[in-house]
């Protein structure tokens, strides 16, 4: 087929969930002026839902042809990830990727890839699955006006917490269901642990701060080490656990962010989001609140954000990056005060937490909680402890 002018001929890599998504996505979409050339995959012998002539087994197949012009790269490998998307914008092809990881702990290179190639790297589909979050904070939130970017960022423990509040599962029952439905995988650590959120946000804060931040320095925590005991605690308190994520503007223009369950109370906007979708609260002095509300997980969603980035890309569209060309960078920060739960079996577990006030303390024979004031900053040393010692932590505001 001749390659136009005005067509994308796309060099795919992966066809997992996202990847055969995408392919059937791209077919129902009849106005969108572009195919899928090749395929590029790992596994030689795993049957697919296609011909074996639709796909390769070396990158290289689909950078050095000079047809395709568009390279998608949707696999789960991160290292892989970046010498695909690397090699392909030396070759001067724009890419679309939807590896969170990769492009979080890669995002100075990559930006600085785009401007000595003129290729363009599109990643929507990165975060938040098919909410266009990136998109909304390049274009119409293009100011510095900017105050907080809070949401659910992750589907699959999502869908976890929605299973165990809703229908009186327990959390084993719930992840089994969620692998069972494809919104988990076999390890589920990278979405429970709270790390896909995590490399989310830092993407968010890129183009709502301007801000490239490391995700090694950003404190997370997630929802593997909750149990029975923190389930009743938060309804006897009248709120659910989510799993969220924030970035917020300080006084003096620094900013902080961190991913943690939180104490949510009916009121707030993410109370009601549930099963497998996001929801993000973006915050401004004058506009005030804004939420927006997707499907986070699953093949037909995240594939649906792909190809709006393979549209964007048909119409020439890049991202500018306007936060960090036009206004200050605010500086990141861990020196903030929180509000916390935090819960243990074993009472000696809670002694590593430096708490500058303590509101309440209970301790019985097989739990012991405390919730009061701590500095995120005593909380960054204590992320392996934390998560070996099996201490579930909340915050509530």
């Amino acid at each position: 087929m001749t390659n136009e002018s005005n067509k994308q001929v796309i060099g795919l890599f992966g066809f997992g969930v996202v990847g055969e998504g995408l392919y059937h996505v791209l077919k129902k979409s009849r106005t969108t002026n572009a195919f899928i050339k090749k395929i590029c995959v790992l596994d030689q012998q795993k049957e697919r839902s296609l011909p074996g002539a639709c796909f390769c087994f070396e990158p290289n197949e689909i950078i050095k042809d000079p047809e395709i012009n568009l390279v998608v790269e949707l696999i789960s490998d991160d290292k892989a990830a970046y010498h695909i998307v690397k090699n392909a914008l030396i070759a001067g092809k724009s890419v679309v990727s939807g590896n969170k990881k990769m492009i979080a702990e890669n995002l100075t290179e990559l930006i600085e890839l785009q401007k000595m190639t003129g290729a363009a790297l599109l990643y929507d589909a990165s975060a938040c699955g098919s909410i266009p979050v990136i998109r909304n904070l390049e274009e119409y939130y293009d100011n510095d006006l900017l105050l907080s970017i809070t949401g659910i960022l992750n589907g699959s423990s999502n869908f976890i917490l929605s299973r165990i509040f809703s229908d009186n599962m327990d959390y084993t029952q719930a992840l089994e269901m969620a692998k069972q439905l494809g919104f988990a995988e076999a390890d589920p650590s990278f979405d429970v642990d709270g790390y896909d959120s995590l490399y989310k946000l830092v993407i968010l804060a890129v183009h709502g701060f301007g801000a490239i931040v490391k995700p090694a320095t950003v404190f997370h925590a997630g929802i593997s080490t909750m149990n029975a005991f923190d389930i009743r605690y938060a309804r006897e308190k009248g709120r659910k656990i989510k799993l969220v994520a924030q970035a917020i503007k300080r006084p003096d223009k620094s900013f902080s962010m961190f991913v943690l369950p939180k104490l949510v109370e009916p009121e707030e906007y993410i109370y009601n989001v549930e099963n497998e979708y996001n929801g993000v609260i973006i915050e401004g002095e004058f506009y005030e609140k804004q939420f927006m509300f997707g499907k986070g997980a699953g093949g037909f969603p995240t594939g649906s954000s792909v190809l709006s980035d393979i549209t964007a890309r048909l119409h020439g569209y890049k991202y500018e990056y306007k936060k960090r060309m036009y206004f200050n960078i605010p500086k990141y920060t861990s020196k903030v005060i929180l509000n916390i739960y935090a819960r243990s079996d074993k009472q000696e577990d809670l002694d590593m937490f430096d708490f500058l006030e303590i509101n309440e303390r209970y301790v019985s024979k097989t739990s012991h909680y405390i919730t009061g004031k701590v500095s995120l900053e005593t909380l960054l040393p204590l992320k392996q402890e934390i998560y070996k010692r099996k201490v579930f932590l909340a915050f509530t505001d």
